[in-house]
């Protein structure tokens, strides 16, 4: 249980950076589609290779597991990233990522009504303060504006985050965790690659220097490949494998509370690249998260305590 809540915590830091490295290829004229397209591409390039040896030649594991794996890219991959940024295209960003972070809820109710795994009542307190704090860190209590079509593209967005939680946790497929996620990130770049080239997803590069602060030093210039290398290598290829292998070791309920701790992550790496500083009001909500983590944790039945996870037929 340790290892897994440390696996957790690598998995949520590194996606909590692609934020951060994202918003300096978009102030250079880069679109969020072509940003997330490039980010899962990198990612998925790097993971072939190591998946097709994972794979030791046993095809036959993919063409069984086919279904679930076009689920993962197209839904945990593919679906998540394009709703989301559609949702931002229409409503402010705060809106969109709460909408889509009541993903972990969604789990803890599939769960409930799938399985009888009926959550305690500090699992529900533990959710409940985990959802005050998302609330008080995305400062979304200061009349952010709602658009109805794009609370509709977020809630699509969190059902891919659920999505991901789910099929992460599952073991009975005998994929290894860097198959499931080197098969569905490629599966999701191509997704990505149709929506743009079909017009649904909005596609512009720029190739000059990318600017960041760096920690106190701002205004710093890299090459554009630079933030691109990082979202892909850092934030998805490592993120997803260990997000897939920390799932399996938590089950899909603790792991999809864990992941919260990303937004914490996304404003530590956002005041060391962009300096944008937390308001208090934030860090409340950030300490808020971690206890609500906690509580789930306490929450969590004897069973998973023991290390067997909550897998999803």
């Amino acid at each position: 249980m340790g290892a897994g809540l440390l696996v957790a915590l690598g998995a949520a830091f590194s996606f909590g950076m692609s934020g951060a490295w994202a918003r300096g290829l978009i102030d250079a004229g880069w679109t969020p589609g072509a940003a997330v397209t490039a980010r899962v591409w990198v990612a998925a390039l790097v993971l072939l290779v190591p998946t097709i040896l994972a794979l030791r030649g046993r095809w036959s594991v993919l063409r069984r597991n086919a279904g679930m794996v076009i689920g993962y890219g197209l839904l945990a991959v593919t679906a998540t990233q394009l709703f989301y940024f559609q949702a931002v295209a229409v409503m402010d960003v705060g809106i969109a990522l709460l909408v889509e972070y009541t993903a972990p809820i969604a789990v803890v109710l599939w769960l409930w009504l799938r399985r009888g795994e009926k959550p305690t009542r500090r699992s529900i307190l533990g959710a409940v303060i985990a959802f005050a704090g998302l609330v008080l860190m995305l400062d979304i209590l200061t009349g952010a504006r709602v658009d109805a079509a794009g609370i509709l593209w977020s809630l699509g967005a969190m059902v891919g985050a659920a999505t991901y939680f789910v099929l992460s946790a599952r073991e009975d497929t005998g994929m290894p965790p860097i198959v499931l996620a080197g098969s569905g990130l490629l599966l999701g770049a191509i997704g990505l690659t149709v929506a743009g080239l079909t017009g649904i997803l909005p596609m512009a590069f720029t190739f000059g220097e990318v600017s960041y602060r760096f920690g106190p030093i701002p205004h710093v210039t890299v090459p554009w490949f630079v933030p691109v290398l990082a979202i892909g290598l850092l934030a998805t290829a490592l993120a997803y494998v260990l997000g897939i292998a920390s799932t399996r070791m938590l089950g899909s309920r603790l792991a999809s509370f864990v992941a919260l701790a990303e937004v914490v992550a996304a404003l530590l790496f956002g005041w060391m690249l962009l300096g944008q500083l937390p308001e208090p009001l934030q860090l409340l909500g950030a300490a808020l998260v971690l206890a609500g983590v906690v509580v789930v944790k306490l929450g969590e039945p004897a069973v998973a305590e023991e290390g067997e996870p909550l897998l999803v037929g």
